[in-house]
């Protein structure tokens, strides 16, 4: 299963090292599934979005997703890919980039011509052959109709795909430079979030989450001092106050880290998938490692 991950310090610009994937040191780990693509968003001092990304296959060099990479933003956006839709490309590798967003996925949309015909001139806004670019390019166009509305714009474009497409999960984390937002839909995968006080749970500890089945690890002595909200597809760490979100549910972390939630999907999908229903590759994509 992909593994998200998404951080705000906002406003505090905060230094924070990422391994997308780490190093096995076990026979056991090199046993796991290696993923199809690693990623790292986040944003420069004057809000121009970066993003590190790479497809890894397992002909490939692991060198890139297992280097310490060293950032420093308000926002981050990470993700680890396992592919249900496109090939292994860095066009289809997450988190991708619209109107200077940052986007990334969890899932598998089914009905991708009626998607495409629904996005209509929209479609040339997306680069590759994946569902989540897809989707992505209709939450622009929706934000773009709501006046610049991120909020709105997910909402809108999570409600038509739920109500018109066949899906199985949509789960997201979408950042701007001070802004993040993350929808958990509908209960298929999990999603968690932290409100972490500066220092953490013991009020003097730097922050050091390390994921387990994505092998996700992410430091920061930073966050000795300083607040932070994480979303995360699992409990990345001992901290008790790990919440999982409601399926449904539309988290936005504001510019000064103040937390909204609301329900925007009460329903269940009108044309829900199961495992049963993927294809062989995408069915294993969606297994959780």
């Amino acid at each position: 299963m992909c593994r998200l991950f998404g951080m705000s310090s906002s406003p505090r610009r905060t230094r924070a090292t990422f391994w997308l994937l780490d190093a096995p040191d076990s026979l056991s780990d090199q046993s796991h599934r290696d993923p199809d693509g690693t990623g790292l968003g986040f944003f420069e001092a004057d809000g121009t979005p970066r993003v590190y990304k790479k497809p890894i296959a397992a002909y490939e060099d692991r060198a890139f997703a297992e280097e310490a990479r060293q950032v420093e933003s308000a926002t981050f956006i990470a993700h680890i890919r396992f592919a249900s839709t496109g090939s292994l490309r860095g066009r289809n590798t997450h988190p991708f980039v619209q109107d200077g967003r940052l986007f990334a996925h969890n899932g598998v949309i089914g009905g991708l011509e009626q998607l495409e015909e629904h996005l209509g001139e929209d479609r040339a806004l997306v680069q590759g052959d994946t569902d989540s670019e897809r989707f992505f390019a209709l939450i622009t166009r929706e934000t773009r109709a709501n006046g610049g509305d991120v909020t709105a714009g997910i909402t809108e474009a999570a409600r038509w795909v739920a109500r018109n497409l066949p899906l199985y999960a949509l789960n997201l984390i979408l950042t701007t430079p001070d802004e993040l937002w993350a929808l958990r839909y509908p209960d298929t995968h999990e999603l968690y979030e932290l409100q972490r006080h500066a220092g953490g749970h013991h009020g003097d500890r730097h922050l050091d989450h390390s994921g387990t089945g994505g092998r996700m690890r992410v430091h920061s002595r930073d966050l000795r001092d300083v607040a932070t909200v994480v979303v995360a597809s699992e409990r990345m760490d001992e901290n008790p106050h790990w919440q999982l979100m409601v399926p449904g549910e539309l988290l936005h972390v504001g510019p000064d880290l103040r937390l909204t939630r609301r329900i925007v999907l009460p329903e269940a999908p009108v044309h829900p998938l199961s495992l049963s229903d993927l294809r062989p590759e995408a069915a294993a994509s969606q297994k959780a490692a």
